[in-house]
């Protein structure tokens, strides 16, 4: 697995409405139902509650994104879960996101996690590719009820 950046790319944590802002685009090809004028305050809303988001810019664009946070658990201990992983539908297979997802991991391992884990859609069988692809395993199954 390597953690080389492509060439001229840049990852760094978006704080500042305007640098949220500008990941809107990218996140909205995961999160369609995320109106646009509402994207900025949705992400500083779930910052108060730990969320934090990273983006991979180059060329001045940003072209992949992660929405992630630190937490402990009793079954896990300190984690890092993925909330969100989307690259630019036009710069995919071009090591973009597995730059952003070794980022993660490195990330990960500076805060002191003891795992990285996230949730990936039934349907999303090239994100699925992609993750065993980098060493992770099927390790639960996810269950929602929908209370509203």
């Amino acid at each position: 697995m390597s953690t080389a950046k492509p060439p001229a790319s840049r990852i760094n944590l978006a704080q500042t409405p305007e640098q949220i802002g500008r990941c809107c685009s990218v996140m909205r090809e995961l999160r369609p139902h995320i109106k646009a004028i509402d994207f900025a305050a949705r992400v500083l809303r779930q910052q108060e509650e730990g969320y934090q988001l990273a983006f991979l810019e180059q060329d001045g664009a940003v072209r992949s994104v992660a929405g992630f946070r630190i937490f402990n658990l009793l079954f896990s201990g300190r984690t890092l879960y993925i909330d969100d992983l989307v690259t630019h539908d036009s710069d995919r297979s071009r090591g973009l996101g597995a730059a952003l997802f070794d980022w993660l991991i490195e990330h990960a391992k500076e805060q002191g996690c003891e795992h990285l884990t996230l949730d990936s859609g039934v349907q999303r069988f090239a994100a699925h590719r992609f993750y065993l692809n980098r060493g992770m395993d099927i390790t639960s199954h996810h269950f929602q009820l929908k209370l509203i």
